[in-house]
């Protein structure tokens, strides 16, 4: 059995549910019933086959509607890991602290077109920190209590699952000194990320080695996996080409608002709402979320 779970930015009818179960009785998808999470915001489309032809048949359904095609037995998931930048806070932190050295412009346009997949992640991460140099460490700290914020549903997302009994990991190509009071505010297990080097209370303009890349959150996936838990229970969320490797390795890859490469590779994408359509994916209604 597979569900098709829709969720709607602003309002979902009785005829998006119509359409839905009609266009997966046209593809053969053998659709059997639906049922609301939340009446008008969200809802269940159970059906008994070709999981593909659902998603590729409810896509652009209604205004506004995010849509996530899954099987029923693993939708509840056991693990969470996650990206920061971008997905679990709204900003990139390497570009507002640019800011603070005066050239965010230059430092921003490096971080599109990494996160685009057009440059080396590496070789980007080091020739950014580098133009870092000479920035009073001070600016960090600053930054974060000044520009960085959490997402919204960010803080559901990851107290309803926790409270549910799943792990939570935050990986990031960005910064300690961030992720740290970042998986704190929300509930993480454990946060993995790159180090900035500071000599003199100044940016040093290096990051320790070896760096958190692609490969490194998709070692990270691999070890919870390797630990005991299900890959069909595990969850991916990430934005940008860095996160392709985890999302491709999850057993739901989840591409959030995502830059065309990573939305190519997930399995699913939020490009409507927030993070809290990942609670929805999972069959849970708003009345049960914790921390939000």
């Amino acid at each position: 059995m597979f569900v098709a779970t829709l969720v709607a930015s602003s309002s979902l009818a009785e005829a998006d549910i119509a359409d839905g179960m009609n266009r997966l009785a046209a593809a053969g998808c053998a659709p059997e019933h639906h049922a609301w999470l939340d009446a008008g915001k969200a809802s269940d489309l159970f059906f008994a086959a070709d999981p593909v032809a659902a998603r590729n048949v409810l896509a652009g359904i209604g205004q506004g509607v995010d849509l996530i095609v899954q099987p029923v037995a693993t939708r509840e998931k056991a693990l969470l890991i996650a990206d920061m930048d971008s997905t679990m806070i709204t900003v990139e932190c390497i570009d507002e602290l640019a800011d603070y050295a005066g050239i965010k412009a230059q430092i921003a346009e490096i971080t599109e077109r990494a996160m685009q997949g057009e440059l080396d992640f590496a070789g980007a991460l080091h020739a950014r920190v580098a133009l870092l140099k000479g920035l009073d460490d001070a600016a960090i700290d600053q930054c974060r209590v000044e520009r960085v914020r959490v997402m919204g549903g960010a803080k559901a997302l990851v107290g309803t699952m926790r409270a549910r009994g799943a792990q939570a990991l935050l990986v990031s190509g960005g910064f300690t000194r961030f992720t740290g009071p970042v998986a704190e505010e929300l509930g993480f297990h454990r946060a993995v990320a790159n180090v900035l080097n500071i000599e003199g209370g100044l940016l040093a303009g290096t990051v320790s080695e070896p760096i958190v890349d692609a490969a490194r959150k998709r070692a990270e996936l691999e070890a919870a996996i390797a630990g005991g838990i299900d890959r069909a229970l595990t969850l991916a969320v990430g934005d940008g080409a860095n996160d392709i490797p985890m999302i491709e390795g999850a057993g739901l890859g989840v591409a959030y608002h995502a830059k065309p490469k990573t939305r190519a590779a997930a399995d699913a994408e939020i490009v409507h709402g927030d993070l809290s359509v990942l609670l929805y994916a999972q069959g849970i209604a708003s009345k049960d979320w914790v921390g939000g």
